[in-house]
């Protein structure tokens, strides 16, 4: 079982255009997310408690702003079906 983490892997990936040097660093930053969302599992946020679903879904959330964000940049071009 992955846990969801091949998505993110992929993404990853595709995120650093296929090269090994960002993709390491991709990598080290959804490491980063998801050692975060371990983290802040059992905090309060400014007095708030603030669902555990919603923190867990931290890592997720954030590789979709990404490719919302850098879709342009990561090479993403739509695949269009010849005849």
């Amino acid at each position: 079982m992955t846990a969801g983490k091949g998505f993110i892997a992929f993404a990853a990936l595709i995120f650093a255009k296929w090269k090994p040097a960002p993709a390491m660093l991709t990598c080290l930053l959804f490491g980063f997310l998801d050692a975060l969302q371990i983290r802040l599992e059992d905090t309060d946020i400014l007095g708030v408690q603030i669902p555990v679903q919603a923190i867990q879904a931290l890592p997720y959330v954030l590789t979709v702003v990404l490719f919302a964000g850098f879709i342009d940049k990561a090479g993403g071009v739509p695949n269009i079906k010849e005849r």
